[in-house]
């Protein structure tokens, strides 16, 4: 029985975890959970799943008051410790010793909760984007070290990871990422500022949290994913930052060569892997989380389930098209954040959840995203990654950088053109 730990319990990744954890009984037995605000639902989390430990971030750490540190504290279970603050996750990811951790948070939150756990030699189920993409030279040194293991969550790395068992990854030339297109990949381009936040909400094949159906919406998530497959299966298998860096350059480089994103909206192939001699393998299945999720748990075994077999009499055919990198320039951003290297994806990853927060709020149009990413990246001369401490400080001013250029677009008539730079 594997014991696990979950960073974002309460988000859609978290939830749905939670729900494979209740599908194997056997498998598996939960010794942490944590969230950011959800103080009900973890609650009601704790008391369903009785872990070692509970973590909430947004509350002050013991010693301090404070109402919902205090609720949290009176709502768990006997014998259930609380952990709340910022050193919330990594404190409960080392005192529960899991064999596993399912990182599910967004943004940089969790990463020293994550670089801590492999440094232990405590596999982890990466669902964070941004943590991968802006420290992978960390997280694989660390990794490396140890000998833990990385395991994908997200379902287009899962097929890629499933399709690469058993086989030798130098004979890979190419890995196809597919992508549903989102709610609006025939839309006109000139109707796309029009578009409202629940529009972009409505994702056609996928129930995702807000803000990774928005960037589902603009490609932002494609574009991440991009990046996140040439680390997971093309980096070199470095030992050191310093190696990594002579070995990569500036930053995943032209590991990006080797990965191409398809449009397919049937969501049913979930990405493909070509080799050298021309054969293709992909992951086939119903669009549904919990199998990927499933898979990276349960790993190296493939436990049995009930998920819903695939039909594909029923389903009749399925298609694949080209991404539109006019109408969606967030591809093409992340390429370009990817390139540079160094401390530019973790400023990509910033400048987005800004922009996403300013157009959820009703207060920028849909088309303005790319226009604050492609400002705040082309403002930041990037840095070799050195710490987790040197990214929160470049995430904290980017940030900043980018809520100010949301607010300069807010107030003005005339738009800055996507992909201009301001130095």
């Amino acid at each position: 029985m594997k014991r696990v730990a979950i960073l974002g319990s309460t988000g859609s990744v978290g939830h749905q975890a939670l729900n494979v954890i209740r599908a194997q009984p056997a498998a598996f037995t939960v010794v942490g959970l944590a969230a950011g605000r959800n103080l009900a639902l973890l609650r009601d989390q704790a008391q369903e799943f009785r872990p070692e430990a509970v973590a909430i971030t947004h509350a002050p750490p013991p010693g301090q008051n404070g109402s919902a540190l205090t609720a949290l504290q009176s709502g768990s279970p006997d014998g259930t410790r609380v952990y709340a603050g910022a050193d919330s996750l990594f404190d409960l990811t080392l005192s529960t010793k899991p064999d596993i951790v399912v990182a599910a948070t967004t943004g940089l939150v969790g990463l020293a909760a994550i670089l801590a756990a492999l440094e232990a030699g405590i596999d982890v189920a990466l669902a964070n984007k941004e943590s991968l993409i802006a420290a992978s030279d960390l997280l694989f040194a660390a990794a490396n070290q140890s000998g833990a293991a990385i395991l994908p969550v997200d379902s287009e790395h899962s097929a890629i990871f499933q399709c690469l068992v058993g086989e030798d990854r130098s004979r890979v030339t190419r890995v196809i990422l597919t992508a549903s297109g989102g709610p609006f990949r025939t839309l006109p381009a000139a109707a796309m500022a029009k578009i409202t936040p629940e529009q972009a909400l409505a994702h056609p094949t996928w129930q995702m949290g807000p803000k990774i159906t928005i960037d589902s919406a603009t490609l932002m998530n494609k574009g991440m994913e991009v990046l996140e497959a040439g680390i997971l299966f093309f980096r070199p298998q470095a030992h050191s930052t310093e190696r990594a860096r002579k070995e990569l350059g500036a930053g995943t480089g032209r590991t990006l060569d080797y990965v191409d994103v398809v449009i397919h909206p049937q969501s049913i192939v979930h990405s493909l892997v070509e080799f050298s001699d021309g054969s293709v393998k992909a992951q086939l299945g119903y669009p549904d989380m919990e199998l990927p999720i499933q898979y990276a748990l349960g790993y190296p075994q493939r436990l049995a389930s009930d998920f819903r077999p695939l039909d594909l009499a029923a389903l009749g055919q399925l298609t694949f098209e080209a991404p539109d990198p006019v109408r969606f320039p967030c591809l093409a951003l992340a390429r370009e954040a990817g390139l540079l290297g160094g401390t530019a994806p973790a400023v990509l990853c910033a400048a987005d959840e800004v922009a996403v927060r300013w157009f959820l709020d009703g207060r920028l149009p849909f088309t303005d995203i790319p226009t604050v990413i492609a400002a705040v990246l082309h403002e930041h001369p990037p840095q070799a990654v050195e710490s987790v401490e040197q990214l929160l400080a470049v995430e904290r001013w980017a940030l900043r950088q980018a809520d100010q250029c949301a607010r300069r677009l807010a107030q003005r008539a005339d738009r800055v053109p996507v992909g201009a730079r301001t130095r």
